[in-house]
């Protein structure tokens, strides 16, 4: 019988990824726009963000031990069916009643935690539900879905807008949402309890951390892979303020011609996601390959703004078809590395500090673009990202090499 990726439990998991997804993507749009229309202030628009990312510190660091020790499906059921009653209510509640920024907030924080817990649970899930074998596939298949599902949403996001207003929208989403979950309780794993009835203390939390913290800093591997897409990704959030203001400045260029950098990313990043889906990389290759996707990737940062706009496109469209494989390669060897009764401690663990990393990196490099040159900023924040990679990624080598082609039968 020939294996597939497309197993009962895994076709449901992508088909309520859909669904919560467009609700998501559709639901986004609309409260973006929502606040700016009735509070008129840049500002406040900027507050909703910035008090999402409390959530996304606290709620890994509280619910990863307390997940590792019970099945994972509840949470994830749970969480999505919260979130749609959640969305729903917020719909109803703006057909009758005015808009209040400091109820905003609130429901943001909310709703900011409930993402957190349901991402955490998605992330510790999704692993098992995949075959044995078959992980890039599976990695290949959730780094793709996303990016394919806003570049068609979005157009009809704006629409839904204008014909049906914010308050349909987040009720739709929340039926979606409600749907998701409904979708994901037909998922059948085994999965243990390993709680024994009691109930879980602060002192078992405290172990449950000292636990994850010990295995971390045995596996150095793991702490590379995870330091350096922080930097990196932490890094690139700042670009795109770079770019948008070199483009504005840049006597020939124009807002329009950035908005194509996102076509040419999808289109690089389709291609190399059909190509990974389809062909299978020998283990052996597989460190050698990512880290000189890596290398490539920042040296295409550092001239990018460097050569004609043509080549800008095409500079973004290899990232993509390049940033996928790496992607896919990557979450699939990490994720198929940690010990299942670790994943959502050590999940949370990478999730906290891409957080932080994001906070700290992209404020770095919007203030070094106040000093230097866009072009020059760019390029001496790409160069500094793959000296970080060198440093950690290249002189851990055998560790990182060890996470790639890691074998599970002789890991065990």
């Amino acid at each position: 019988m020939r294996k597939t990726l497309w197993t009962r439990n895994f076709t449901l998991l992508i088909a309520a990824t859909v669904f919560g997804s467009i609700g998501g993507i559709a639901g986004g749009f609309a409260l973006s726009f929502l606040v700016y229309d009735e509070t008129g202030s840049t500002l406040a628009s900027a507050l909703t963000l910035a008090i999402q990312f409390i959530p996304g510190f606290v709620i890994p660091l509280i619910a990863a031990p307390w997940m590792d020790r019970l099945p994972r499906k509840p949470f994830l059921v749970a969480g999505d069916a919260i979130n749609g009653i959640l969305y729903g209510l917020g719909g109803i509640y703006l057909l009758y009643r005015p808009f209040s920024y400091t109820a905003y907030l609130f429901f943001s924080l909310v709703l900011a935690s409930l993402g957190s817990f349901d991402s955490l649970a998605y992330n510790s899930i999704y692993p098992s539900l995949i075959p044995e074998g078959m992980e890039s596939k599976g990695y290949t298949v959730s780094s793709m879905l996303y990016p394919v599902l806003q570049v068609l949403m979005m157009p009809l996001a704006a629409i839904l807008m204008d014909e049906l207003g914010v308050a349909w929208i987040l009720i739709i989403q929340g039926g979606l949402s409600i749907l998701a979950a409904l979708i994901e309780s037909g998922i059948h794993l085994d999965e243990k309890n390993h709680m024994n009835g009691e109930p879980y203390t602060f002192h078992m939390w405290r172990n449950d951390i000292s636990e994850a913290v010990t295995y971390l800093r045995q596996e150095r591997g793991l702490r590379s892979i995870f330091h350096y897409m922080a930097v990196t990704n932490g890094v690139a959030g700042g670009y795109g303020p770079l770019l948008i203001a070199f483009f504005r400045v840049t006597p020939g260029l124009t807002s329009a011609m950035y908005g194509l950098f996102s076509a040419a990313e999808f289109i690089g990043r389709s291609i190399g996601g059909l190509l990974h889906y389809n062909l299978k990389l020998p283990e052996k290759k597989k460190f050698g390959f990512a880290f000189l996707v890596y290398q490539i990737y920042e040296l295409m940062d550092m001239c990018l703004l460097w050569i004609p706009y043509p080549f800008m496109l095409i500079n973004r469209g290899i990232c993509g078809f390049l940033g996928i494989n790496s992607a896919a390669m990557r979450q699939a060897a990490v994720q198929k590395y940690i010990p299942e009764q670790l994943r959502a401690r050590v999940n949370a663990y990478e999730s906290i500090l891409l957080l932080a990393a994001s906070s700290v990196l992209t404020l770095a490099v919007g203030l070094l673009g106040e000093i230097l040159d866009y072009r020059l900023c760019m390029t001496l924040c790409a160069a500094f990202t793959m000296i970080f990679c060198w440093s950690s990624i290249w002189r851990n080598r055998k560790d990182v090499r060890a996470i790639y082609e890691c074998n599970p039968t002789e890991k065990e």
